[in-house]
């Protein structure tokens, strides 16, 4: 924001030195860039940040000089009664896009003469970079750095059908702007038009068209609030932004709206003459109600460390447009204010508290000011993230963040959670994208083809975020579900240890089975459904050969997806100590023959199912086939089981009464016989 010293010194008295000023306004948060002569004037450059709106306007940065230095801010008033023919014709506004444009206000002026503008206007503008074009534009500028309200004027011959009706673009619409290049709309901007066509892109800038030139004699004043999304968003896509919709973006001051429709018609008639013809059309006359809040004074000493007195605090908050509306609590103990228009940062009480100590000085609390702390402790979910994460790195994965608006053909690689149609966006987030994802394996999928396209590089990812499955219904909101997604070039196996240690890590009280399954994209032979218990936690599978082909992929590929928030459920992440048995253990090798389709978690229930706390582990040795000796379609899996007692010692009679009940529970459970 360039501020100019003579227009500043028109709202409030400038006494200081420049040099004094410039380092007061950037410890109380307008931070100062630079100082430039111009002229026989200074120009300085602030840095405004994005809450404080209310500063891209000299009125703005002239109320912060006053309530700094205590000294009177000077609001010019507007007199614009003798200049209105109240039984003249009004503007005519049909505003069809109320929740982008929240009022509208249209003034006529009729008769208007427009040429050179007074030297006093024309050099104002000058000091801070902007080129005087006429009065009437000139005009709408000035008002617009005075107190940050956008405006602008319509040459209201030029309006087909003599009206302006607020409405979504067509899709493909364009509109020649007046910067002479030509836009090209889509349904998600809001336009100004007329009866035909538009004559603006609202916030943004207005059209060539209905420009005010020196034959114009009859003009059309806006001056409006449009929300601070739709202009950013239309700003950026049609790559093009304007003083006006930086200001729009960063929001303007809802009761501030007619005032500056008022001050820029009174300055367009005192240079231009002209009349205003009939009174204001106003879409929606009435302004937000106010906020208001509570400052308790305990407060500011528990945040800040310091005791502010309480006149100076009413000083403050009293210079800074807010306005008091109950000081008489028990004791004086806490003051309740309406925050001003302006201000709509000030919403909690913090706010106020953070004004206070950004007026009355951040150099004026000492360093060793002592502020109660109160430790804070991680989320128990937070702490099973991070455990996670870190057996991910250990494990040499790279983490990724993708997007959780896919497209329907990412979308369509995998769904393992669900075969419901996924949730679609009302607006775009990103081009070509829709659809709130159900896995974040094939946005995984894509990085992992992206990098490889690109660099060569087969990267093992993984990625902890949201995934969102659509209800049963489409008017049912989506659940979220907290994920653990992973794409790796390594074995299956290996990928299978990594669930192992992510169970170890998070100290599940169950041990994670995995069971055959079909996933729609994945390789049947290598699909398995992780299961805790009797729930579904998470599937790990090898893409199929078409989806490899379509990624172009390099080789077999390994995804996994696991629900973090079901895990959590059954965690115990704070390790508990356990005595060490003194006892000796007696170990034991099984060699099993079996059926080829029984897998080694079946087989490990059965043993687990035989003996209960004298199985200190049973761990899984070799597979060997030989079908001469043990017939078609069978194999043997050697196991070794670990057998102790917690209160003496185990004799091998006991041991080899174990083992039998281990035999006979896998004969019954899955067939099994010993190799004789």
């Amino acid at each position: 924001m360039l501020v100019s010293w003579k227009w500043l010194s028109r709202y409030v008295d400038l006494s200081m030195p420049i040099t004094e000023l410039e380092s007061r306004l950037a410890l109380s948060g307008l931070n100062h860039e630079s100082t430039e002569a111009v002229d026989d004037d200074f120009v300085i450059d602030l840095e405004v940040t994005s809450n404080r709106g209310d500063c891209l306007g000299h009125i703005g940065v002239a109320r912060e000089v006053a309530v700094l230095y205590d000294k009177q801010l000077r609001t010019p008033l507007v007199d614009l009664e003798a200049a209105i023919d109240a039984k003249g014709p009004a503007a005519s506004v049909d505003n069809q896009m109320p929740e982008v444009c929240s009022r509208y206000i249209a003034r006529l002026i009729r008769g208007v003469k427009v040429g050179p503008s007074p030297k006093w206007l024309s050099d104002s503008l000058r000091s801070i970079g902007v080129n005087s074009i006429n009065n009437v534009v000139d005009a709408t500028n000035y008002v617009m750095f005075e107190c940050g309200q956008p405006l602008h004027a319509f040459d209201h011959d030029k309006l087909s059908g003599g009206r302006i009706v607020v409405r979504p673009a067509s899709e493909g619409e364009k509109i020649e702007a007046i910067d002479h290049h030509t836009y090209t709309l889509d349904r998600d901007m809001c336009v100004i038009a007329d009866a035909d066509s538009p004559v603006a892109i609202a916030g943004v800038m207005g059209g060539a068209a209905t420009a005010v030139t020196e034959s114009t004699m009859n003009l059309l004043i806006e001056a409006a609030m449009f929300a601070p999304l739709s202009v950013r968003r239309t700003a950026r896509k049609l790559k093009l932004a304007s003083a006006s919709s930086y200001r729009f973006e960063r929001r303007v001051d809802p009761r501030g709206v007619d005032w500056a429709s008022r001050r820029v018609c009174e300055l367009i008639v005192s240079s231009g003459d002209g009349i205003v013809s009939g009174l204001a059309t106003d879409t929606n006359p009435s302004v937000p109600t106010p906020v208001q809040v509570t400052l308790t004074y305990s407060q500011i000493r528990r945040l800040l460390g310091i005791d502010i007195d309480r006149g100076e605090v009413i000083r403050i908050l009293t210079a800074l447009g807010c306005q008091v509306i109950s000081d008489d609590g028990p004791g004086k103990l806490a003051v309740r204010i309406e925050s001003p228009s302006w201000r709509h940062d000030l919403s909690r009480e913090v706010d106020l508290i953070e004004e206070v100590a950004r007026i009355h000085g951040y150099d004026k609390i000492p360093e060793d000011a002592p502020i109660p702390v109160v430790p804070s402790a991680k989320r128990p979910f937070d702490v099973a993230v991070e455990k996670v994460r870190g057996v991910m790195m250990a494990a040499g994965f790279c983490e990724a963040m993708t997007p959780s608006i896919v497209t329907d053909k990412t979308d369509a690689i995998a769904s393992p959670w669900t075969d419901r149609p996924a949730m679609g966006t009302v607006t775009t987030m990103l081009e070509g994208a829709r659809k709130l994802r159900r896995s974040i394996v094939p946005s995984l999928l894509q990085s992992r083809a992206a990098n490889w396209a690109a660099a060569s590089v087969e990267a093992d990812l993984f990625e902890i975020a949201h995934i969102y499955l659509p209800g049963h219904s489409p008017q049912e909101a989506p659940a979220e579900q907290y994920s653990l997604g992973i794409v790796s070039g390594q074995d299956y196996f290996f990928i299978k240890g990594v669930v192992d240690g992510i169970s170890q890590r998070l100290g599940l009280s169950q041990k994670l089975n995995f069971q055959s399954t079909s996933i729609a994209g994945m390789d049947d032979d290598w699909s398995a459904e992780i299961k805790l218990g009797d729930r579904v936690v998470g599937y790990q599978s090898a893409i199929d050969a078409k989806t490899q082909k379509e990624l172009k992929l390099p080789g077999k590929v390994i995804a996994l997806e696991l629900s973090l928030v079901a895990l959590l459920e059954e965690a115990k992440l704070v390790p508990t100590q356990k005595g060490v048995n003194p006892f000796p253990s007696i170990i034991r090798d099984l060699n099993l023959i079996v059926d080829e389709s029984i897998r080694w978690s079946a087989l490990e229930r059965s043993v687990r199912a035989a003996v209960s706390e004298e199985l200190e582990g049973v761990h899984y040795r070799e597979t060997y086939r030989d079908a001469a000796r043990d017939g078609e379609n069978r194999k043997r899996i050697l196991l070794s089981v670990e057998l102790r007692k917690p209160d003496s010692t185990l004799t091998h009679a006991e041991a080899d009464t174990l083992v039998k009940a281990i035999l006979e529970s896998c004969e019954k459970e899955v067939g099994a016989k010993l190799l004789g």
